[in-house]
């Protein structure tokens, strides 16, 4: 992850008020990307866009997809947001720690990693973290390997 992008990253975990965020990167303060903006920020869990909808829907506040996905794009864009690619659809999150990612075959599901010296470790061997900064670790999760 470039400085700017990690600055603006911790930015996001940093900052109480997740109303200033889009504007310190430039970005308009809609109602639908505070809304997007501020699901997984206010969960700590990875999310589609799908699921934000579903989420959203279930509170009384519809968006359409369209709409989630463009938004978490420009969150990623500007880095307040990071995308993991998988299996299956994207999932995005917020978060100012920096961390790697552990990614289900079978399932799909995303947790974050936080292993110290991982990235040291994958640099030595060549493999280096992609443009989120991210690592990814895939194997079967506890729920699908039980």
């Amino acid at each position: 992850m470039s400085n700017v992008s990690q600055s603006r990253h911790d930015d996001a975990a940093a900052d109480p008020e997740p109303r200033r965020l889009p504007h310190r990167s430039e970005l308009r303060c809609t109602s639908g990307r505070m809304r997007v903006l501020t699901l997984p920020l206010d969960s700590g869990r990875h999310v589609t866009p799908s699921k934000v909808c579903e989420e959203l829907g279930s509170s009384g506040t519809s968006i359409h997809p369209t709409t989630a996905y463009r938004n978490l794009e420009g969150l990623t864009a500007v880095g307040l947001a990071h995308a993991v690619h998988g299996p299956g659809p994207t999932r995005y999150d917020i978060s100012g720690e920096p961390h790697h990612h552990s990614v289900c075959r079978r399932c799909g599901h995303v947790d974050g990693l936080v292993i110290p010296h991982l990235t040291e470790a994958a640099e030595r061997s060549g493999l280096l973290p992609d443009s989120s900064g991210s690592l990814l670790v895939y194997g079967i999760c506890a729920r699908c390997g039980g």
